[in-house]
């Protein structure tokens, strides 16, 4: 399987960016798909995930509110619309895809795949 981000990009704050993430090579009757990200110096956080269904979706407390998942089953493509950025929101994000969680998948361990990561720049 093949991840592959994209969407990055330079921002100032409080402007918008979309994250996507397309899948290739297998496919699979259920997964969870993941976003993470990594600012410099700093360990990998989960930002969010949402189930293949759509019908469950999680966030990191600090994204609540200003970020969305979504997912397009047909493309094999998920999303992460990213509103009133933060320089804070500062990073490289992953997509990810877990073939073992069946809802709520948090931890970097649960998932399987991995994209390359693409950079978010939000300058103040």
């Amino acid at each position: 399987v093949q991840l592959q981000a994209s969407g990055g990009g330079l921002v100032q704050a409080g402007g918008s960016l979309r994250l996507s993430c397309a899948a290739s090579g297998r496919t699979f009757s259920t997964y969870v798909l993941g976003w993470f990200r990594q600012a410099p110096g700093k360990e990998r956080e989960f930002v969010a995930s949402i189930t293949w269904s759509g019908g469950t979706t999680n966030y990191a407390p600090s994204v609540k509110g200003r970020f969305t998942i979504s997912r397009d089953n047909a493309k094999n493509t998920w999303y992460l619309q990213m509103n009133s950025l933060k320089p804070e929101d500062t990073a490289v994000y992953y997509c990810a895809l877990s073939l073992r969680c069946a809802s709520s998948c948090l931890f970097r361990s649960q998932y399987d795949y991995w994209g390359q990561g693409t950079l978010v720049t939000v300058s103040s």
